[in-house]
C-alpha cells in the first residue's frame, strides 16, 4: 500500500504497429511518474512456472510524464445540447415522462431537468428521498416544489407529468397509473393506488440555469473536478417531452392513453430510429426542433416500455412497445480521460502484449496494450480473447456474489490491491455484476482502467490468473519452444472476418474464448472450410452471443438469458441486443453449439483442483497417433499445471455428437477423477436430481479431440481452461508441450496433414 495511486488505460486496447495508441493515466499523491515500455512475457508468480517476466523495450517515450488526478463520470444519462435555451421556457410549460423507477427510495433523483445543483436554478421533475414524485423550480435564491401524495412503487410504470405557469405560479403534478398485467413487477391484483394529482401555487419561478437539459440526471460542478452529472435516476424511462404550455388534467390523461403531444417543444420518442440491426445511442426528438438526446455511459435500449403487452419478445417485432430505456447510477462505458501519452508502435515492432509501466515510489501500474503486426509476419496467429477480457473486466464476484464461494469451493484470497480497487468503486462493472438496482450489467468497455487484465493479477475468487494474465503462459511457451507468432484479437476478427485469419496456417485460441459474435463464428467456419487449422486450447468457448456497439467498438454487449451458467438473467422481453438486433444468450440455443465448429462444448466447471487427461482408444489410430509421438501408452497427460495442479480443469468442454460434434471426430483423451465440486452445467439439466457431480456423472469431464476439415484443414481441441497454464511447468518441457509441438509442427506445413492417408476404416489398433 502506498500514498500514491496510479491507474490508467489504453485506447485502443488492441492496436496495430504503425498506428497510434493513447494512454490515459490518473494519479493521486504525485504529479510526475516514471514511464517505461515493457513487453509482458509471463504473468504468473506461481513458483511452479517461470515466474513473472517482463522485458524493457527501448523507445523514444519520455522517461517521466506529468500526471494529474482524472475524474470519472459514473452513471448513465442522456444530454440535450440546447444553446438557444428552447428547453428553458420563459412562459408556461409542461414536462412529462413514462417512468419505471427501480429504486425510488433512499435518495433524491432526477427524471428530466434543466437544473443546476450548485445554484438552485432551473427546474426538474424528479423523485424525493422518500420515493415520491416531485417537481421543483429555483431562481438561485429560493426553491419551491409540488410533491405527489402517493409514493412510487418500485418497477411499476406510471406517467409522470408536471406543468407550471409563471404568470399565476400554478404548478400541477400528476402521477397516472399505466400498469398492466405484463409491464410491471407486480400486477393489477395488488391493491395499490398509483395515482396522484396535486395542484399548488409556487413562491418562485425558474430562472434559466447555465446547465444542459438532462434526462436521468442533474448538472453539478465543483472547483476540483469541474462539471459533472449527479442525482442519477435508476430504472427505465419511456417517451418524454416538453410542451410550451400548461396542460390541463384531461390533456395529461390523454398522454397516458398513448396520444402523442400536439406541438411539443421536444418529444423524445424512444421508439424512433429502430432498425432490424439495432438501435443507436441517440434518443430522437421527433418534434420540430430536432433536440436529440445523446446517451452517456450507454443507457440500455431495446427494453420493454410502459405499454408492453407481453406477446412480442423483441423490439424488432413491435417497436412501439419497446420504448423503455434503462438508466443506472453506476454505469460506466467511457471514463473520458485526457490522454497522458500518445505512442506509435514502430512498424517493425514484434507482435506481443506490451504495457506502459508508470511508477511513483512504490505505486506501479502496467497499462496493457495488445500489438498486432503491421502485416502478417508468422505462420501462427494467437487469437487474444478481448471480448472475454471485457466481459470479466473489473468483476466484483469475490466481494458481492454470495454463490461465488460455493462455485470455487473455497473462500476468496483477498490482496491489498483487491481491497484498494474495491474501495474505489470507480471504474465500472463486469458483465458478471449487477447495477445498484439489481439489474444485470450488459455493457463493458476498454475505455477505463481494468484491474484484472494486469500482468500478475489473479482472480481473488480462484486465486490463480484468469484471462489475459493466464494467456501469457501460452505466449511464454511459444517463445520458449522457438515458434514465431502474430497476435490478433477478437475485435480484429469481428471487424475483418475471415480476412483476419487467412494469412495464417494455424490459429491458436487462448484459455477462455467464451464471448463470440456471429461474425467471428462465420469467419472461423469459413477459415476451416478453406483449409485453415484451429487449435482450440481453452474451455467454455464460443458460448455467449456478443456484439460490439457499432458506434463504439470499444464497448461490447451481452445479455444473459434463461439458460447457461449465468450471473444474472434478463427481464422478460429484453433478451435482444440493442447493438445488432439479434437474440443474445447461448450460441447453443441459437442453433450454433460450439461442438459444430470446434467439436467440443461447455460441460462443467470447478475450482478446487485440476486433473490430468487419460488417453482414449482413438488416440492409437494411425490417423492421429502422430499427435502422441513421445507420449507413453499409459502416460497421464498434464498431471501438473499452474491452474490448480493439472491440465484439465477450471472449465471443461466435452465431445457430444448430439450437439453437432463432427461424426468423424476422434476422441483422443478425456480427463479423470473430478470431484463433485465439478457439477454438470445447467443447460444440460432438464430435471434436477442427485448424481450430477464429477464423481458420479460421466459427462463431467474434459475431452481432447481431433478432426479434419475440407482442403486439408483440421481442428485440435483440448477442452480445458487449465491446458495452456500447464505448458510452463518443468521448464516448459513436459508431455502437454510434446503434444503441442507435434501439432504445431504439422499444422505449419503446407499440404496434407500426417495420418490423412488413412480413411478411418482401418483397424483401430497398431
Amino acid at each position: 500500500m502506498t500514498d500514491a495511486r496510479l491507474f490508467g488505460y489504453a485506447d485502443p486496447l488492441c492496436a496495430q504497429a504503425g498506428k497510434s495508441v493513447d494512454f490515459m493515466v490518473s494519479a493521486e499523491g504525485t504529479t510526475e511518474v516514471k514511464a517505461e515500455l515493457v513487453r509482458l512475457v509471463h504473468g504468473d508468480f506461481n513458483p511452479d512456472g517461470p515466474g513473472f517476466i517482463e522485458e524493457l523495450v527501448a523507445t523514444d517515450i519520455p522517461t517521466t510524464l506529468p500526471v494529474t488526478r482524472q475524474y470519472t463520470q459514473n452513471g448513465s444519462f442522456a444530454r440535450v445540447e440546447d444553446p438557444d435555451g428552447q428547453l428553458a421556457p420563459d412562459g408556461a410549460f409542461t414536462v412529462f415522462a413514462f417512468i419505471w423507477p427501480s429504486m425510488p427510495q433512499g435518495r433524491r433523483s432526477v427524471i428530466l431537468s434543466r437544473w443546476s445543483v450548485n445554484d438552485s436554478r432551473g427546474y426538474a421533475l424528479g423523485i424525493t428521498p422518500e420515493g415520491k414524485l416531485e417537481f421543483w423550480v429555483g431562481d438561485g435564491k429560493e426553491v419551491d416544489q409540488v410533491t405527489a401524495d402517493a409514493p412510487l412503487v418500485p418497477k411499476v410504470w406510471v406517467l409522470a407529468c408536471a406543468s407550471f405557469d409563471p404568470a399565476t405560479g400554478e404548478a400541477r403534478l400528476r402521477q397516472i397509473d399505466v400498469q398492466n398485467a405484463w409491464n410491471s413487477h407486480i400486477g393489477p391484483v395488488t391493491p395499490y393506488d398509483h395515482n396522484a394529482h396535486v395542484v399548488e401555487t409556487l413562491r418562485c419561478k425558474p430562472e434559466r440555469a447555465d446547465a444542459p437539459f438532462l434526462i436521468a440526471g442533474a448538472h453539478e460542478e465543483n472547483p476540483e473536478r469541474g462539471t459533472f452529472v449527479s442525482l442519477h435516476f435508476n430504472g427505465k424511462l419511456d417517451r418524454s417531452g416538453l410542451i410550451g404550455r400548461a396542460l390541463s388534467a384531461n390533456e395529461m390523461a390523454a398522454l397516458a392513453s398513448d396520444e402523442a403531444p400536439h406541438d411539443p417543444v421536444a418529444y423524445w420518442d424512444t421508439t424512433a430510429g429502430y432498425t432490424d440491426t439495432g438501435i443507436g445511442n441517440v434518443i430522437q426528438d421527433t418534434g420540430p426542433r430536432g433536440l436529440h438526446a445523446v446517451g452517456v455511459n450507454r443507457p440500455v435500449r431495446a427494453m420493454t416500455g410502459w405499454n408492453w403487452q407481453g406477446r412480442d419478445d423483441s423490439f424488432r417485432l413491435n417497436p412501439a412497445q419497446y420504448g423503455g430505456v434503462a438508466y443506472h447510477d453506476d454505469a460506466l462505458t467511457d471514463c473520458g480521460w485526457t490522454p497522458t501519452l500518445k505512442w506509435t508502435p514502430p512498424d517493425d515492432l514484434r507482435s506481443g502484449v506490451y504495457a506502459l509501466k508508470v511508477s511513483a515510489g512504490e505505486a506501479v501500474d502496467r497499462i496493457p496494450v495488445i500489438i498486432r503486426p503491421d502485416k502478417p509476419r508468422a505462420k501462427i496467429a494467437v487469437l487474444m480473447s478481448t471480448f472475454t477480457y471485457l466481459a470479466y473486466a473489473n468483476e466484483h464476484l469475490s466481494f458481492e456474489a454470495a454463490i461465488a464461494q460455493a462455485i470455487v469451493a473455497h473462500t476468496p484470497v483477498i490482496s491489498g490491491d483487491d481491497l484498494e480497487y474495491n474501495k474505489l468503486q470507480e471504474f465500472g462493472l463486469s458483465t458478471y455484476d449487477h447495477h445498484t438496482d439489481g439489474a444485470g450489467v450488459c455493457y463493458s468497455s476498454w475505455k477505463r482502467p481494468i484491474i484484472n487484465i494486469r500482468p500478475g493479477y489473479r482472480m481473488a475468487g480462484m486465486n490463480f490468473p484468469w484471462a489475459l494474465p493466464a494467456d501469457l503462459s501460452l505466449l511464454w511457451w511459444l517463445e520458449h519452444a522457438g515458434y514465431d507468432y502474430d497476435l490478433i484479437t477478437d475485435h480484429d476478427l469481428d471487424r475483418e472476418g475471415a480476412d483476419a485469419l487467412r494469412p495464417y496456417k494455424a490459429v491458436l485460441n487462448c484459455t477462455h474464448p467464451e464471448y463470440y459474435s456471429e461474425g467471428m463464428l462465420d469467419a472461423t467456419e469459413t477459415y476451416l472450410c478453406e483449409g485453415g487449422r484451429i487449435m482450440y486450447l481453452g474451455g467454455n468457448g464460443y458460448y455467449w452471443v456478443t456484439a460490439t456497439c457499432p458506434d463504439d467498438p470499444a464497448c461490447i454487449e451481452v445479455r444473459k438469458l434463461d439458460s447457461g451458467s449465468r450471473a444474472w438473467q434478463a427481464e422478460p422481453g429484453e433478451g435482444y441486443l440493442a447493438s445488432t438486433g439479434e437474440r443474445s444468450g447461448l450460441w447453443r440455443n441459437r442453433g450454433r453449439a460450439p461442438q459444430k465448429l470446434v467439436g467440443l462444448g461447455f460441460t462443467t466447471e470447478g475450482m478446487d483442483r485440476s486433473e490430468p487427461f487419460e488417453r482414449m482408444p482413438d488416440s492409437f489410430h494411425k490417423r492421429v497417433a502422430w499427435i502422441f509421438d513421445g507420449i507413453g501408452d499409459e502416460e497421464l497427460i498434464g498431471d501438473f499445471g499452474l491452474a490448480l495442479g493439472g491440465a484439465a480443469g477450471v472449465e471443461l468442454d466435452r465431445y457430444d455428437l448430439a450437439l453437432g460434434t463432427p461424426p468423424h471426430t476422434q476422441l483422443l483423451a478425456a480427463s479423470i477423477n473430478h470431484t463433485d465440486n465439478y457439477p454438470l452445467v445447467s443447460e444440460e439439466i432438464t430435471y434436477a436430481f442427485p448424481g450430477r457431480g464429477g464423481s458420479q456423472d460421466p459427462q463431467v469431464r474434459g475431452d481432447m479431440i481431433y478432426f479434419t476439415t475440407p482442403n486439408n484443414g483440421a481442428v485440435f481441441a483440448a477442452g480445458s481452461i487449465a491446458w495452456s497454464q500447464a505448458l510452463p511447468c518443468h521448464g516448459g518441457e513436459n508431455n502437454v508441450a510434446i503434444i503441442m509441438r507435434n501439432l504445431i509442427d504439422a499444422f505449419q506445413k503446407d499440404g496434407a496433414l500426417p495420418g490423412s492417408a488413412y480413411t478411418g476404416d482401418e483397424k483401430h489398433w497398431r
